[in-house]
């Protein structure tokens, strides 16, 4: 779902005030309005407060009954996301791995079971709530996470920008928390997301690049009025996850990188241009990003923009420079642990992690701002050739897959022999074999769907090391907007992580069928 900007940050004004305090107490007290000083001691959420305690309180072990019962007695699949998607917020807050990586995939999940028949399609909601209770759980009794709080006063002669950052680098939560609240208060409503952007821009990894997109998303799903409990978590990770200073990593980015060339140029008021690129130019610039330095490729981007061409254009360059991080990688050289087999590149591989990323920075650029949507972009390049060189491996000189042994084993162009053999890859684990046999699909011009189906039934199915949700969204939304000559390494990426993940089931899937009948 694809709101406009403006629509989208005019709505997330709506619910911030009222997210602060509760929206239920908020709709008892004023149609959208409450004295500064009045801030409840829980966060509450009107008529979905009870399914939200249900889920927050039932563990794992019970909760895929009750969930049929109100499926029974008239809820829907977008109810469920909704309330689990606050009781995570509210007890997690965006301060817990294994739960911020859970509220990621509940976007993802509710647009998986719109792919579905209707008879399967909570099974990837089923399955993301179990993991969602299993962390909630795991929370024990601690206080929560996420709670109501009253807006900071906004500073006289800085903007909230300034401030919000200000408060992030000092790692102060509160203050950064309340002054996000200030930001969605106050006149300042449409401004929010875009002020938020500079400190998710502080430094760039995966999760606090992927975090506010996806609970922006997510936001569209189920409400633009919870869109500040949800983007609250971002600010919550910004302040905690935040490393060394500006020196250090990648935060020269967005300090030294960044300013010098939007300067350079002249990016700052300049319109978007609408420049068509050939596919030439466009994998030309794929692999520019994807083979130079940080720098290099930052500087690539910029001056792409500055010569008119259209944002997409460019974007779909990052996109592929990315994916060539998943079809180039020689998985882990050696076992980490019985969920991650040597070999692998499922989970938090480095090209599932700079795909996720690079899907993140494009939509990101869409959704923003003038300038937000040009440092989306430019970010985006510098944060993919770094992930090429953080954690070792020759990425330039490793063959990307479909590799040259495995396509000459494919004997037949049939639809149906095709979709076998990639399904029997997976079954086996051969990411070569998988490869080879989508690539050979796509080559053969038969249609996507059959395909897409079979890798969404493992999406769904297997546990993906809390990636494969996430994942599978990237890379079909990056299949339907890629061009023709290039949208296959997609699919052919998504064949090879769907089969370094088969055979670790997801917990609560077997369950879920059973009860579904399905």
């Amino acid at each position: 779902m694809h709101p406009n900007r403006r629509t989208f940050l005019k709505n997330v004004g709506r619910g911030m005030l009222a997210a602060s305090v509760g929206p239920a107490l908020a709709a008892d007290l004023f149609p959208g309005k409450l004295f500064a000083d009045e801030v409840a001691d829980r966060l509450t959420f009107g008529k979905l407060d009870p399914l939200v305690g249900l889920i927050q309180d039932a563990g794992p072990d019970k909760l895929l009954p009750l969930l049929v019962e109100r499926l029974h007695d008239g809820a829907d699949l977008k109810m469920l996301i909704a309330a689990a998607a606050l009781a995570n917020a509210r007890t997690l807050g965006g301060e817990q791995y294994e739960g911020y990586h859970t509220m990621m995939a509940l976007a993802p999940a509710y647009q998986m079971s719109q792919e579905l028949p209707a008879e399967r399609q909570a099974l990837p909601v089923f399955k993301v709530l179990v993991r969602n209770a299993t962390w909630i759980q795991n929370h024990g009794r601690q206080p929560d996470t996420l709670r109501p709080i009253k807006p900071a006063d906004l500073p006289a002669g800085k903007s909230g920008t300034d401030a919000l950052r200000e408060a992030v680098e000092q790692k102060d939560k509160d203050a950064a928390d309340r002054m996000f609240v200030a930001l969605c208060r106050d006149g300042k409503q449409e401004d929010a997301f875009n002020q938020l952007l500079p400190s998710v821009q502080e430094e760039l990894e995966v999760h606090r690049v992927v975090l506010p997109h996806r609970a922006w998303t997510l936001a569209g799903i189920i409400g633009m009025d919870y869109a500040q409990v949800l983007l609250r978590q971002s600010v919550h990770y910004c302040v905690q996850n935040l490393r060394g200073d500006f020196t250090s990593r990648t935060r020269p980015a967005a300090h030294t990188v960044l300013p010098k060339l939007l300067d350079q140029y002249k990016l700052i008021g300049k319109p978007a241009g609408a420049k068509a690129a050939e596919d030439g130019w466009v994998d030309q610039m794929s692999q520019t990003i994807f083979s130079s330095s940080p720098e290099v490729a930052a500087d690539a981007v910029a001056a792409a923009l500055a010569e008119g061409f259209a944002p997409d254009q460019i974007g779909e360059a990052l996109s592929l420079a990315a994916n060539q991080l998943v079809l180039r990688d020689n998985g882990r050289p050696k076992a980490v642990n019985d969920a991650k087999p040597a070999g692998s590149v499922h989970g938090d591989g480095i090209g599932v992690h700079a795909s996720d990323s690079a899907n993140a920075w494009r939509d990101m650029a869409r959704y923003s701002d003038a300038r937000n949507g040009v440092a989306c972009l430019i970010l985006g390049a510098y944060q993919c050739a770094f992930d090429r060189t953080e954690r070792g491996g020759d990425f330039l000189k490793w063959e990307p897959y479909p590799r040259v042994e495995a396509r000459e084993k494919i004997k037949t162009g049939d639809a149906d022999a095709l979709l076998a053999a990639a399904e029997d890859a997976i079954r086996h684990n051969d990411q070569a074999g998988a490869c080879a046999a989508v690539a050979r699909y796509g080559e053969e011009g038969h249609k996507p769907r059959p395909v897409i189906d079979l890798l969404l039934r493992y999406a769904i199915s297997e546990d993906g090391a809390l990636h494969a949700e996430k994942y599978y969204r990237t890379a079909t939304e990056e299949f339907a907007s890629l061009r023709p000559a290039f949208r296959w390494r997609q699919m052919v990426a998504l064949a090879r992580v769907t089969a370094s993940e088969y055979g670790r089931p997801a917990p609560g899937y077997d369950e879920a069928c059973h009860l579904l009948k399905v």
